[in-house]
């Protein structure tokens, strides 16, 4: 074993040599640690070494002393002398503050990316993985290393980064889809399976849209951390900011707040969020009113009401649209009409997101707005099929007297020929 460490050593001098003559700008830019590491047999020591190539860091000029400490132009055992300020692996309660020497720096940080911010290692302080890391020195909980790969650290906009958005839901799942890592704590671990049943991940990894909300969008990034029950309306308001007004003024709000039920999450779910559709509205199967309310209680009664008047918008607009479609299809001109009803769409989009104001009056104010559009645009369309019908009528006289008219000149025709054969034989002989 000695001799085999010796044998490394001497490879790594045997490697350096060639490269001592260079520049003394060469020689600071270059540390023997890539060199030595990527010829030594342990995986866990030559792995770093290969990784640190595509390292955003590695990118920048910074190398293996940055972090851990030594002297780079150093060969063998001098380059990790501790008097050269050599720390080795730190341990896990020194990571945030080893990252934060540079990443809480805004002087320092403004000479590579002024626009990262500064503040992740206090944020990360106050997350629950921060405190459990300071308080018990939990050895589970996540630090900067736990989500961006010590030696593989990339930028978010790198499709292969660890928390590029479509890869972020992965890197939380590594821990919190685990169930013995996560058994000690009593957290569930179906969070991660029931994302990617949402519409969320369907908008994400489907549709591409990368600003579509994954885990750090609604429980923060450093400060990771549950919403709580008296600010999840908050969270999902980031994003559906009218309905999460809505909700807030709503007498729902407060009786929720009391009840201690999650605001949004209570009818819509939080990790398996489904489209919204008007099944999850009424007394229905599957609608979310029914969890509290029945047919004989007022919210029932309201929440009845407000289906009623959203569907009567929605055949108003299906028996429009149907219409019109068949005065199209036979050639008639309805481009105008169609247009017009797309105003019928944002109506109707607006009377769902009435439904979270819990107000009967408000629902109805945009059905009725809605259905004066789709009427207007129904009656558009029968006048068309009116138009259509009289233009039919009126084809089939003027065929029928221009048939007349052929039929009389035909027989007219053969009576002229008739006539003028009995002049040139009036003897009728052959």
């Amino acid at each position: 074993m000695v001799m085999r460490v010796f044998d490394v050593l001497g490879l790594c001098l045997l490697l350096a040599l060639p490269a001592w003559p260079a520049s003394a700008v060469a020689q600071e830019q270059e540390e023997s640690c890539v060199t030595c590491h990527s010829v030594l047999g342990d995986e866990s020591l030559s792995r770093p070494a290969t990784e640190l190539r595509e390292d955003i860091h590695a990118s920048k000029g910074f190398g293996c002393v940055a972090c851990h400490g030594g002297d780079g132009r150093a060969v063998g055992p001098a380059a990790m002398d501790p008097a050269r300020g050599y720390i080795g692996v730190p341990e896990r309660g020194e990571i945030p503050d080893l990252c934060g020497r540079c990443h809480s720096d805004a002087q320092f940080m403004r000479r590579f990316n002024p626009s990262l911010r500064v503040d992740q290692v206090a944020e990360y302080s106050t997350s629950v993985h921060g405190s459990r890391l300071e308080e018990s020195d939990d050895p589970r909980v996540a630090t900067c290393v736990g989500c961006h790969p010590a030696h593989s650290i990339k930028p978010p906009s790198d499709p292969s980064s660890s928390v590029h958005p479509l890869n972020v839901a992965e890197t939380c799942a590594s821990c919190h889809a685990d169930q013995e890592y996560m058994g000690a704590y009593g957290i569930r671990t179906n969070q991660y399976q029931s994302y990617t049943e949402s519409v969320h991940w369907q908008m994400l990894s489907v549709e591409g849209d990368l600003s579509a909300p994954t885990c750090n969008d609604c429980h923060g990034n450093h400060g990771a951390t549950p919403p709580g029950v008296s600010w999840v309306g908050n969270v999902c308001g980031q994003c559906h900011s009218v309905m999460g007004q809505l909700f807030a003024e709503s007498f729902h709000s407060q009786v929720f707040t009391l009840l201690g039920s999650p605001g949004c999450a209570t009818c819509h779910g939080n990790h398996g969020i489904k489209a919204a559709g008007e099944e999850l509205l009424g007394l229905g199967e599957g609608a979310a009113c029914a969890m509290c309310h029945t047919s004989s209680d007022g919210g029932g009664m309201v929440a009845s009401e407000m289906r009623n008047l959203i569907d009567s918008l929605n055949e108003g607009f299906e028996a429009a649209g149907s219409i019109l479609s068949r005065a199209e299809n036979a050639g008639m001109e309805v481009a105008e009409a169609r247009f017009n009803l797309n105003e019928a769409t944002t109506d109707l989009v607006s009377a769902r997101t009435a439904v979270h104001s819990f107000s009967v009056d408000a629902v109805r104010e945009e059905v009725e707005a809605g259905l004066e559009v789709t009427s207007a645009a129904y009656a558009h369309g029968e006048d068309a099929l009116g138009e259509l019908k009289y233009r039919r009528l009126g084809l089939a006289v003027s065929v029928t007297i221009i048939l007349g008219l052929i039929l009389g000149l035909v027989l007219k025709i053969r009576h002229l020929e008739e006539s003028q054969a009995a002049r040139v034989d009036p003897g009728g002989t052959a």
